[in-house]
């Protein structure tokens, strides 16, 4: 009896803290493999079949949610607008303290820039392909959503090729090229699992009704991503060239713009009459994206600051979710 009440708490904490238990998962294996030499001929062999596992489980988490989406109700809304305009006001000004910081004469002004550019590429994102997941599961609208999710996707894929090249100029990619190769990204994690959802919805009505009926189905397969996710961050972290003092700042940075776009957001929702949605929106980001952006543009110590981003956001997600179920 004991034995069974032990394990249903069990149950419970892992329901309760899925995120960050999946976090905790992929650090701790990541280290795992790190340390123990004995490992690396294993980890070598399991390299590529995390290369696979990683998109598929993306794809199911985006399917699955797709399958409940009401597509009658994409279409756009006023928060939307809103939470564009608080997006394009914080990367103005994160630019001109970079030019600010580019123009000073402090010995420190790499780091410095560094640090603010780490920043700008997760401002500059678009919203979190699987942010759909977390506003179903806090009572928000999925439809609409998803709608902002393609919105913001578009409208980074314009807004990245044109900021970064006046950061730094010798990136060499042309503006067709960055917005075309932004593009394809978003369209294999998003608009393909999308359209396989509409597909269901209209023509596999019974398989897609099941599918529906599983409510945490999709939020288990984001876990399982999520614990990949941290894996591959903390050996970017561990792999970094950045010094300690400069990785502790990138983080802490990150932590407070984390907290800075959640409360943004969700102030601009309460104007706009959709509070949990608006704050979904603005803070939750494609942080993988994030994370190209800066190895295409800027320096790989700058993609420290997205990888960081991911895990705070995560955090945040589990204490929304456990205050919601209260």
């Amino acid at each position: 009896m004991h034995q069974n009440f032990n394990f249903m708490r069990l149950i419970r904490f892992l329901k309760d803290w899925t995120l960050p238990v999946a976090i905790a998962t992929g650090t701790v294996c990541y280290l795992t493999f790190y340390y123990v030499p004995q490992l690396d001929e294993a980890g070598d062999r399991l390299s590529p079949v995390f290369d696979v596992i990683f998109p598929l489980f993306v794809f199911l988490t985006l399917f699955v949610t797709f399958c409940k989406v009401d597509f009658h109700q994409m279409r756009p809304h006023r928060w939307h607008l809103g939470i564009l305009v608080a997006q394009l006001l914080l990367i103005a000004v994160n630019i001109a303290i970079i030019f600010h910081v580019t123009d000073s004469q402090d010995p420190m002004t790499n780091n410095q820039k560094l640090l603010w550019e780490s920043l700008l590429t997760c401002i500059i994102g678009p919203a979190a392909s699987a942010s759909p997941v977390v506003v179903g599961k806090l009572g928000g609208n999925i439809s609409t959503m998803t709608t902002y999710v393609l919105i913001s996707s578009l409208v980074s894929s314009l807004l990245i090729p044109l900021v970064f090249p006046m950061l730094e100029p010798a990136a060499g990619v042309g503006f067709v090229e960055a917005s075309l190769i932004i593009l394809e990204k978003v369209s294999y994690v998003l608009l393909l699992p999308l359209v396989l959802g509409w597909i269901m919805q209209h023509h596999v009505k019974g398989l897609c009704r099941r599918i529906a009926a599983m409510p945490n189905l999709s939020f288990y397969c984001w876990a399982i991503s999520l614990s990949i996710t941290t894996g591959i961050t903390v050996k970017n972290i561990m792999h970094s060239e950045a010094t300690p003092d400069l990785l502790l700042w990138i983080a802490m940075a990150s932590f407070l713009l984390c907290w800075v776009q959640f409360g943004i957001g969700r102030l601009t929702g309460h104007w706009l009459g959709e509070e949990i949605n608006s704050g979904q929106a603005l803070f939750q980001k494609n942080t993988a994206l994030s994370i190209w952006v800066a190895y295409m543009y800027l320096h790989p110590v700058a993609s420290i600051g997205a990888g960081c981003y991911v895990l705070w956001q995560n955090i945040i997600n589990s204490i929304e979710l456990k205050r919601y179920k209260g």
